[in-house]
């Protein structure tokens, strides 16, 4: 078992790896043909068809860029297509759903205090989220309201705000927020996989057969990329929460992921402007930052953090406080089962992160994480399988808050 579990750990990092190689290629080619889209220009002279040209450079040599807005006049000889990078990175971000969120479901998909389910339910029911997500996007665009690009991304952004507080009300914060970036992702991929890439092929095979292709393929497709463009920013915060809990596992968690989306519309505005060379609005900086703080704040509600954690300060004023006698029985009896030298909890052989809280000098440590991740947010424990109470939640807060006071 201990090797397998071994095994299983380098699966895990592996399929991650994976999955941040291939997002990176599809994000990075994404971005790239937005940026050249915006930057085109007409002049005299293009070649019949053409809608504009872009010179690029870039590794010491030049390049010479035209788009045609619907096809050329013949079919090229070589023709690179732009797919696999989209299908990787859903394909290894779902093998990751399977082996962190499936395999361990009990600890880090299912809350029994959010919603008692077993394990073949919760994921059926993960699977399902996943799958409805995209039928109600895609419905949403071809219906009537589809050719409204801004009246469209308005109703888009009404239901993912409901699916981020539906969510919540589903699984543990932190696969509610994974969940999230699961649907975006996926509305994102299917995107290329059922719309993009199809128009595109019927383009080219109405060159081939020697027929005017149909501009409206170009059209539909356009207005796929142009979401895609807008959600990958907030796609990649969701995919990074799980790592911060004062993020996926707060009070107003559902607030701070529908925000995130705004913010991400905000930093891609910009750059989009930019590359348009329409402008420079500074100001989306400014209301990403306003947004920003107002999820600092949302994380810290009901009582705002008041500067930075006392991370540097000495274990022993933390072993010192009344509280401690009491904050040591939580933690041996709510964290040390899988935080010690020798776990005890089934599947776990090596504490998590090494975080090991068996000793009062261990304890004392490690106040700033407790307070965080079991105080402060409900990331810990995962699901809540200890059954931790909101007063020793609130007593960690205390001991944490007043240490030294």
């Amino acid at each position: 078992m201990m090797d397998f579990a071994i095994f299983w750990d380098w699966l895990s990092f592996a399929v991650r790896w994976l999955h941040v190689i291939t997002g990176i290629a599809w994000i990075g080619s994404s971005f790239y043909f937005v940026a050249l889209d915006l930057g085109l220009r007409q002049r005299p002279g293009m070649p019949v068809g053409a809608f504009g040209e872009e010179w690029q450079v870039h590794g010491g040599g030049f390049y010479h860029i035209q788009k045609y807005l619907v096809a050329p006049a013949e079919m090229p000889e070589h023709l690179t297509w732009f797919k696999w990078e989209s299908y990787a990175t859903w394909l290894s971000g779902f093998a990751m759903l399977c082996v962190v969120y499936y395999a361990g479901a009990d600890l880090f998909l299912i809350d029994p205090n959010v919603l008692p389910m077993s394990v073949p339910v919760g994921i059926l029911l993960s699977m399902a989220t996943i799958g409805v997500g995209w039928v109600v996007y895609d419905l949403l665009c071809r219906s009537p309201l589809g050719k409204s690009d801004t009246g469209l991304m308005l109703v888009l952004y009404c239901v993912l705000v409901f699916i981020a507080w539906g969510l919540t009300h589903l699984f543990t914060g932190r696969a509610a927020f994974l969940h999230l970036g699961a649907i975006t992702a996926t509305i994102m991929s299917a995107n290329v996989f059922m719309v993009i890439i199809p128009n595109q092929k019927i383009v080219v095979a109405d060159l081939i057969a020697g027929r005017k292709p149909d501009p409206k393929y170009g059209k539909i497709a356009k207005q796929r990329s142009l979401h895609n463009n807008y959600l990958t920013l907030p796609v990649l915060f969701l995919m990074l929460s799980n790592h911060y809990p004062l993020a996926f596992g707060t009070q107003f968690n559902w607030v701070i992921a529908s925000l995130v989306f705004i913010i991400g519309v905000l930093i891609r505005h910009y750059f989009n402007t930019v590359h348009k060379r329409a402008g420079n609005p500074h100001w989306t900086w400014l209301g990403a930052l306003v947004l920003f703080i107002i999820i600092i704040w949302l994380s810290t509600v009901p009582k705002v953090l008041t500067g930075e954690p006392k991370a540097s300060a000495s274990a022993d004023i933390y072993i010192a406080s009344a509280h401690f006698p009491a904050v040591r029985d939580t933690v041996l009896g709510r964290c040390s089962m899988c935080h010690a030298q020798e776990p005890v909890y089934e599947g776990i052989y090596h504490a998590p992160k090494g975080v090991i809280l068996d000793s009062d000098a261990d304890i004392a440590n490690h106040a700033r994480e407790i307070y965080l991740q079991a105080g402060r947010s409900h990331a810990m424990p995962p699901a809540n399988v200890s059954q931790i109470t909101d007063k020793e939640r609130a007593l960690l807060v205390a001991w944490f808050e007043g240490a030294g006071k």
